[in-house]
């Protein structure tokens, strides 16, 4: 067991996805975790799964974690920064400036408060999706603020260490304007596209491949939450809504007249601006390298797909990444595995010689 950087106890408040899963983690590193939250239900299961214990009334925690739903987190600080008096608090919403700003308006001792974001979840919440590394290698941001000591917020930062997390340090606006461009714009889109599946004929539903999977497969969030989500962080997402307006209205003007002088150009224009800005997301390990894709038919029966990993791993190739893809009807898949460019063509020679159908 490795040892954890904290030196007393936490609190968790919330014991849905994020809370069971920071409990987890950190009772792997031996720390002491109480687990709270107005569900005796989710406390009970969180704490069977061992996420931690549930609270008495002599707890001293060094460190309170909030995990709760966005509307009220700002309430939920409050509370714990009041009730205990020695305990650095944070919390894990997605959005960080307007909780501070609540704070401060209700003169809530923010000097034992800083904000954070933890970039991980799970299409799924509720204890029983917790995972002990779900913040393994993802970004954590520290919304830090002037009104905290370096000091006093470094306990936060041995949270995030201890967790795999990659600390990200941002001031709570650029960290709201920055989740509206890579988070909540993409929930907006995804579910708008979503919605044109609703009264869509069965027939073209039945024809959807992984691009539209991959555009829509956000649009199944909670809507409640992301009520809340929007809501708490209207101007960023409205700014950025009315560009892709703009944008989506020089597709349709150029589509309205393919045939008109400039128009195709302008098409290209758009759909080459898309290529760049994938370039820009980083890869795997945060790192820019693109990856060669290899597409492997797999027998949809128990087995198939380990044996291609394991076949990949005999090949001495890293595995970069893995998609499925399954067609309706079909007795077989399509497994997507992403290589580094130099493998590439060895790893076709290896699993056809294995007997693996390449696809592409």
């Amino acid at each position: 067991m490795a040892e954890s950087r904290l030196t007393g106890s936490v609190r968790v408040v919330g014991a849905g996805l994020l809370g069971t899963s920071i409990g987890l983690g950190l009772r792997a590193r031996g720390v002491d975790v109480i687990v709270a939250d107005a569900s005796p239900t989710h406390v009970s299961i969180a704490v069977d799964y061992g996420a931690g214990r549930a609270a008495a009334a002599t707890d001293e925690p060094q460190l309170i974690v909030v995990c709760v739903p966005p509307d009220v987190t700002a309430r939920v600080v409050a509370a714990e920064l009041e009730a205990f008096p020695h305990a650095v608090v944070t919390d894990v919403a997605s959005v960080k400036l307007s909780v501070l700003h609540e704070l401060r308006a209700s003169g809530a001792d923010v000097s034992r408060y800083v904000g954070t974001h933890p970039m991980a979840g799970r299409e799924r919440g509720g204890p029983l999706q917790g995972r002990a590394d779900l913040f393994l290698g993802r970004p954590w941001v520290v919304a830090a603020h002037d009104g905290i000591s370096y000091q006093r917020g470094s306990v936060i930062d041995d949270l995030i260490l201890d967790l795999g997390a990659t600390l990200v340090e941002m001031t709570p606006e650029a960290h709201d304007s920055s989740v509206a461009l890579i988070s909540h714009v993409p929930q907006v889109v995804a579910t708008l596209m979503a919605r044109r599946l609703t009264d869509a004929p069965g027939a073209a539903v039945n024809l959807a491949g992984q691009g539209l999977r991959d555009v829509t497969r956000i649009a199944a969030g909670d809507p409640g939450l992301w009520v809340q989500i929007l809501g708490a962080n209207a101007q960023p997402v409205v700014g950025i809504l009315k560009q892709f307006r703009h944008d989506l209205d020089h597709v349709i003007d150029a589509l309205d007249a393919p045939e008109a002088v400039g128009n195709r150009r302008r098409l290209a224009e758009e759909l080459l601006g898309g290529n760049v800005g994938v370039a820009r997301i980083p890869g795997k390990h945060g790192q820019d390298t693109r990856y060669t894709q290899i597409v492997v038919m797999v027998d949809d029966r128990p087995g198939e797909l380990a044996r291609l990993m394991g076949d990949v791993g005999e090949a001495g190739v890293n595995l970069e990444d893995l998609r499925l893809e399954h067609s309706p009807g079909a007795q077989i898949g399509l497994a997507e595995i992403a290589v580094l460019p130099e493998a590439a063509g060895g790893l076709v020679d290896w699993l056809a010689a294995r007997g693996w159908r390449i696809a592409g």
